[in-house]
């Protein structure tokens, strides 16, 4: 018995040719031919007894009969129609920039995307791409040069014209934080110098986000940092990717636990002993509201000289990376009269 077509898929094409179709039916097994009205296919497999591959030919617009032949006759016809190709154009590129290493997934929006053979960035194929539909393919950038890459989708109607884009970034760099040190309760504005930092969408102190940050110019980000503990690496993410890290260290906040001696003359000149936690990195001792020199002895100890002032109590704070200390009373006495 000649073979028969139940199904052809897809049931139209470009004129162009170049369509993949499939047939399905019966009695397909030893086929030698398929035919596009009266021209030949541009090749066919026979998959099975009830399926066929086959690519169309070029063909003037219009609806074509498909049949296979086969030694035990010719088969019924189904209907392929040839369509007038349409060029593609791409009318959006989204997100619109990444990496020069590529790896983005992009989507294009446009018309005209059926049957697309390639997509490429500024002359380079996209590493893969789907065809979602007519108006959307998802491509894969290839690595770029830093700068705008000229996208195009082709399909057998042709290619699109240069007019969308796709920025290749160039990677952030970090060469400093300042200040290094903050407390732990956060708050501390850091301002990072480097290089590309243009476009950041994102300042992390290790794993946790900046509170905020804004983006100075192409060399400078000021960040607020979270809290934290330890000393967690800053890095800037851009279109570019995500910068090499440089350190910030969470300081505990300071603690004063004793006073010695806790009282003194209205001259200046009585040397204080300071005992308590976390005074390594103490910048200011303040007496009142003085600030007084002073020598840090340990992480738990330093030494103030208390200044001149006028007789009663005074506070006592330290401040230091990590912030300033509660007070303790320092007492200054009259010299008795005579």
């Amino acid at each position: 018995m000649p073979p028969t077509i139940s199904a052809i898929a897809p049931p139209q094409g470009p004129t162009t040719g170049g369509t993949t179709i499939t047939l399905t039916g019966t009695g397909m097994t030893g086929s030698t031919a398929v035919r596009f009205g009266s021209t030949n296919a541009t090749s066919f497999v026979v998959n099975s007894a009830t399926q066929i591959t086959a690519v169309s030919p070029a063909h003037a617009v219009g609806a074509v009969a498909v049949t296979v032949t086969n030694p035990t006759g010719d088969s019924n016809s189904v209907t392929f129609t040839y369509v007038a190709a349409q060029v593609p154009v791409v009318t959006g590129v989204a997100p619109t920039s990444g990496p020069t290493s590529g790896g983005t997934t992009v989507t294009l929006t446009g018309t005209g995307f059926t049957g697309a053979t390639a997509v490429t960035f500024a002359g380079v194929p996209a590493t893969s791409f789907t065809l979602n539909s007519a108006t959307q393919i998802t491509a894969v950038t290839p690595a770029g040069a830093v700068g705008a890459a000229v996208v195009t989708v082709t399909t057998p109607g042709g290619s699109s014209a240069p007019n969308a884009f796709f920025f290749y970034a160039a990677p952030p760099v970090l060469n400093s934080a300042a200040p290094t040190q903050g407390p732990a309760a956060g708050g501390t504005v850091v301002t990072l110098t480097g290089s590309n930092l243009l476009n950041a969408g994102a300042v992390a102190f290790g794993s946790t986000n900046a509170i905020s940050f804004t983006v100075v110019s192409a060399t400078q980000i000021q960040a607020t940092a979270p809290p934290g503990t330890g000393s967690p690496p800053i890095t800037v993410t851009t279109p570019g990717g995500t910068s090499n890290p440089v350190v910030f260290s969470y300081v505990a906040a300071p603690t004063l636990t004793a006073l010695v001696p806790s009282s003194g003359p209205t001259s200046p000149g009585t040397v204080a002993t300071l005992s308590g936690t976390n005074l390594a990195t103490t910048a200011t001792v303040t007496i009142g509201t003085t600030a007084v020199p002073f020598t840090v002895v340990s992480n738990t100890q330093i030494t103030a000289t208390v200044p001149a002032g006028p007789p009663g109590p005074v506070t006592v704070t330290v401040t230091t990376a990590g912030g300033t200390s509660p007070g303790l009373t320092y007492t200054r006495v009259a010299a008795p009269g005579i």
